[in-house]
């Protein structure tokens, strides 16, 4: 007596293990062309007026920083990263209140503006923003 072959009801993978490989490829190959360090922050179309004489910290593309009072003095001094919390303490002491606005160039890091935001929060900055540039002045070369 013969006894009739019993059917195997398995999924056949293979293709599925080709597919995979191919799309694992195709991120190796892409991977390197995606830069997720630096970010193309947007413009905006309708800004709002900086506040009344704000504090200015300037972050150059070099990482160079520059602090500049937009109040009546119009002082400008460069900064060290290490002694920025320092060079802010005397404006914030006599103005607790007055905001302080970071205008950082586009080719900066966006790493490099987050850190001096924490320190500017960190040495008592009530008000901390990022000044932008209009639309219309961002569109022209």
């Amino acid at each position: 007596m013969r006894r009739g072959r019993k059917t195997i009801a398995q999924i056949n993978v293979v293709p599925y293990i080709d597919v995979m490989l191919v799309l694992l490829i195709i991120f190796m190959v892409t991977a390197p062309f995606i830069s997720p360090n630096q970010v193309e922050l947007p413009s905006v179309s309708k800004s709002g007026v900086a506040p009344g004489a704000p504090l200015e910290v300037m972050v150059r593309a070099d990482g160079s920083l520059l602090l500049r009072d937009r109040g009546d003095s119009e002082i400008e001094q460069a900064v060290a990263r290490e002694r920025l919390a320092e060079a802010i303490a005397p404006y914030l002491k006599a103005r607790p209140e007055r905001p302080v606005v970071i205008s950082a160039d586009k080719d900066v890091r966006y790493d490099v503006v987050m850190h001096t935001m924490d320190v500017l929060q960190r040495s008592g900055a009530a008000r901390v923003g990022l000044l932008v540039k209009p639309a219309e002045a961002a569109a022209q070369p």
